[in-house]
């Protein structure tokens, strides 16, 4: 696999590199990302001029944290939001930094769970953090967790998920669900934060999301597979992570599986059905779900306020025929509760599980 930027075609306008939108999602639940520390890997390796092993949690410079409560609520927007931009790259400069000084050391990388969150169901396999990168052009790494099932458990056809989550979460925050997944599906998962989130180095960019997968793709395609072979990677994309997985899918022609969770149209259709803004448009979904060339499920919420169920209807519809498998339009929940509950849950994994058995039938 290429490692190519990405192209003018999948972000024409530079307005479109404005942070991340806090698309489908509740603002009021968006905590900052550099807030979750707790849910941050713990890094383990060696110094660049010794032999000693040492453990340090990943954190960031005292000024960094400060500067996070520097810009006044009641200041210009527009310089509210430059104040805001410069903090960001500083950050991703001080983070870039630091995980090429580690990865020139040879560090790896312990997960430690936040000690609030749910305990997740044991797993009998490995839990594996890791950095990947760096990106050639961006230099970020990518921070991701992998739930690898074990060797003795795993066959040639044997599914990896790479699961793009939503916005306001972290991996740190989807372990439980990682868990279940990799647990119910007997398949290994591998969740990712975006640049700019969680662990990860970079800026939250919509061109930085479409670099990270590449580069997450690349990397389970060389080390998890069985023989490299695509057809056992299914991409799942969670709301704003239904972006980077119909990018990837748009362009991989030997993936195996789609699954799309609580989709959008693109960015900018959730705010207005209006096209008068099509030219600043992003996650443009829609388009590049015409190109995919894999079976494709859509899991949707009938009672969807932020994201409404009929992105996921068109987003189905659009899918060649060939490629469309049985979707589940959920029709007692809304954006971020379809799994809760362990019924719901019981036939969440059941679907998932005929769709994944469904590809090895093709």
């Amino acid at each position: 696999m290429d490692d190519d930027d990405v192209s003018d075609d999948d972000v024409s306008d530079e307005e479109k590199n404005s942070a991340i939108d806090k698309i489908g999602e509740n603002n009021d639940d968006n905590k900052s990302n550099e807030d979750q520390d707790a849910t941050t890997p713990i890094r383990t390796g060696k110094k660049p001029k010794t032999n000693r092993k040492k453990k340090k949690r990943v954190s960031e410079p005292d000024d960094l944290d400060n500067d996070k409560d520097s810009v006044n609520d009641d200041a210009d927007p527009a310089k509210a939001f430059t104040e805001q931009a410069m903090r960001l790259r500083k950050l991703a400069k001080v983070r870039n930094a630091r995980d090429a000084q580690d990865h020139a050391a040879g560090c790896t990388y312990t997960f430690v769970m936040d000690p609030r969150l749910s305990s997740p169901p044991r797993f009998s396999g490995t839990i594996e953090a890791i950095k990947i990168g760096p990106d050639p052009k961006t230099k970020n790494f990518v921070a991701a967790l992998l739930y690898r099932i074990r060797p003795e458990h795993q066959t040639s056809s044997t599914k990896t998920i790479i699961y793009s989550h939503g916005n306001a979460t972290d991996i740190g925050a989807m372990n439980f669900m990682q868990s279940i997944l990799a647990k119910g599906l007997q398949a290994n998962v591998l969740m990712y934060d975006y640049s700019g989130y969680g662990a990860s180095g970079g800026v939250p960019l919509e061109s930085n999301t479409y670099r990270d997968i590449k580069i997450v793709y690349k990397w389970v395609t060389e080390n998890v597979v069985h023989e490299k072979n695509e057809k056992q990677i299914v991409v799942y994309g969670q709301s704003v992570g239904s972006g980077p997985s119909c990018y990837i899918c748009s362009k991989r022609e030997n993936v195996g599986g789609l699954v799309l969770h609580s989709p959008f149209m693109s960015g900018m259709r959730v705010l207005t059905s209006s096209r008068l803004l099509a030219c600043l448009d992003i996650f443009p979904n829609i388009q590049r779900i015409k190109k995919v060339s894999c079976p494709v499920m859509i899991i949707h919420g009938a009672l969807d306020e932020e994201v409404d169920i009929s992105h996921g209807q068109a987003l189905h519809n659009a899918v060649p025929e060939s490629l469309r498998r049985e979707p589940w339009w959920v029709p007692d929940r809304s954006h971020n509760d379809i799994t809760e509950g362990r019924a719901k849950m019981v036939e969440y994994i059941e679907r998932l599980r005929r769709f994944l058995t469904s590809l090895d039938q093709n």
